[in-house]
Parts: structure tokens; sequence; C-alpha cells
């Protein structure tokens, strides 16, 4: 029982010393290095506009069950 315990304590003593190793090696990654991504349109909200009216007509369909996270219902009682 003690040999599993020390065991699996030293697999996570080097499993967590790799993840630390592994963290010195990762750069920050260049605007120029990420290519394609870095297009606006590949973004999760290319257009802001477009996304704030879409978000507006989905809270007022989901008014009653409170939308992004707002408290209230449908009534406008926030």
């Amino acid at each position: 029982m003690v040999f599993r315990k020390l065991l699996a304590c030293l697999m996570a003593v080097g499993a967590l010393s790799g993840c630390a190793s592994m963290q010195s090696a990762m750069q920050p990654v260049q605007p120029w290095e990420k290519d394609q991504l870095a297009k606006e349109e590949m973004q999760l909200v290319p257009d802001r506009t477009e996304e704030f009216f879409d978000s507006r007509v989905y809270f007022s369909r989901e008014a009653a069950f409170g939308g992004k996270g707002v408290g209230g219902g449908g009534c406008g009682c926030n």
C-alpha cells in the first residue's frame, strides 16, 4: 500500500516537472506566424455589428428565459 502511494507521488512529481520543463520551450506565436488564423474573417466574431444585432434579437426572443445571463424575466423588471 505504501509502495503504491510512493509510486503515485513519484509519477505525479515526474509529470509536473515534465510540464514545467516544456513551459520554457514554448514561445509566443508572432502575428505573421498565425497565417490564416490572423485574418479578420477567421475570428470568432468577424463582424461586431452583426453580432450586436444577433444578440439583441436572441435576447428579445429569450427574454422570458433571461437571455445572456441577465437576471429578470420578459417583463423588464430587472
